[in-house]
């Protein structure tokens, strides 16, 4: 299941923002965070993509939601000018940005690729 982050959840979960100038993941496994809203049609389209991938990867990657509206700060920390957009966080190493819809077979590419993890 994909988890849905606050300000205070994303702190606690991916990165503290407030205490860290520089990037200091705080998760166990790498992970995604969908920047969406409800309104965005996009957004709707791949939702159930990240259910999916969130029950395949389970305990493998660690998928989280971000609702731009009501979590604006955070969207202006990332500089979120276009939805969706997608963070893809590799353990150790610098977070991943991508804007648009991706298909299914290119979320699992990223997976593989920038997240370095094979599908179970």
């Amino acid at each position: 299941m994909t988890q849905k982050l606050t300000k205070e959840t994303f702190r606690e979960k991916i990165f503290d923002f407030e205490q860290n100038q520089d990037w200091n993941f705080r998760g166990e496994r790498p992970a995604i965070v969908d920047f969406y809203a409800d309104w965005c049609g996009p957004c709707k389209m791949i939702a159930p993509i990240l259910e999916e991938l969130s029950e395949e990867y389970q305990g493998s990657v660690d998928i989280y939601k971000v609702d731009t509206d009501a979590e604006q700060e955070l969207a202006g920390i990332f500089d979120i000018q276009s939805i969706p957009a997608m963070l893809f966080i590799p353990l150790g190493e610098q977070p991943r940005m991508s804007v648009g819809a991706l298909p299914k077979e290119n979320i699992s590419q990223a997976i593989k690729e920038v997240l370095k993890v094979e599908r179970p």
